[in-house]
Order: structure tokens, then sequence, then C-alpha cells
């Protein structure tokens, strides 16, 4: 694959201003275990190449378990998550695949009784941020992995 255009060199200001938004959810009430599931789990729904690849090194980096990066694909059918990180999973799918109706009650309630109305707004951004960058990269054809080194992703080592 072929990178169309480098987004992040023809609009400079925008991809700062949007990487300053993505780098303040690090400060995120949501915990960084469950930003890497999210993160991975939108970008696997959207076909993100490019992100799928970044986050499953991300999740490596940080120390997530190699099992359950192969299991965010099947979350609902693996005993590997917490209902806290099933909730969350739940709130990124729904977000990311937006149904016709909306959100529906059951699910927001069922997400509600695992995070606090902070880290559901902060989740809800999360994904929001993610959606944004699996839309730019799919959009001009990122290449994964061309950005290992200046994110600091070549230390998972797992080329």
């Amino acid at each position: 694959m072929t990178q169309r255009i480098n987004y992040m060199q023809q609009s400079p200001e925008l991809f700062k201003k949007f990487l300053d938004f993505n780098n303040q959810l690090h400060e995120s009430a949501i915990e960084a275990s469950i930003r890497d599931l999210v993160t991975l789990r939108a970008s696997q729904i959207n076909g993100c190449g490019f992100c799928v690849d970044m986050h499953v090194k991300e999740a490596h980096i940080h120390g997530e378990r190699e099992l359950r990066l192969h299991h965010v694909a099947i979350w609902r059918d693996s005993p590997l998550f917490s209902p806290r990180e099933r909730a969350a999973l739940a709130w990124a799918e729904v977000l990311t695949k937006l149904p016709e109706h909306g959100v529906p009650d059951d699910l927001y309630e069922h997400v509600r009784a695992q995070l606090s109305e902070k880290e559901l707004s902060d989740l809800t951004f999360l994904v929001m941020a993610i959606n944004g960058w699996n839309r730019a990269s799919i959009a001009f054809k990122a290449v994964p992995g061309s950005a290992d080194k200046a994110y600091g992703l070549d230390k998972a080592n797992l080329a």
C-alpha cells in the first residue's frame, strides 16, 4: 500500500490541535489499559490497519497480555475482560457503529453501572478521537508500521 498524502504535513495546524486533543485524553479518568482496548477495538471495527497496528504495539508497550489483545475482537465471548472493560468496549462499539436510532437506553444504563459520569464522558471523547484518526488514516491509506520510530512503537519489538 502506498500512502496517498501526508495529512499531517498538509494540515499541520489542524493536525497539531487534534494531536493536542488526543494527548489530553491521556490525562482523562479512563485508565490506560481501557484506552488501549477501546482504541484497538474501534480501529478493528473501522478496518484501519495503521491504527490496529499502532494500538497493538502501544498496548504491548503498556504491558497488556498478548492473549487479551487477540481476544479484543471476540471480547463478548472471552472470559479475559472485567465488567468495566466490557462496558467500555460495548460503549466504543455502539458509538463507532452508531445505530439508526441512537444509543439504546439499556446499553447506556449497563455502561453507567460500571463508569461514573466523568468516566463515561471522557470515554466518549476517546471514542470520538479514535474514530477521527481512523477516518484520516483510512482516507489517506496510512501504511501500518510507517510511523513506528516517530511514535516510539519500535520499542514494542513486534516487527
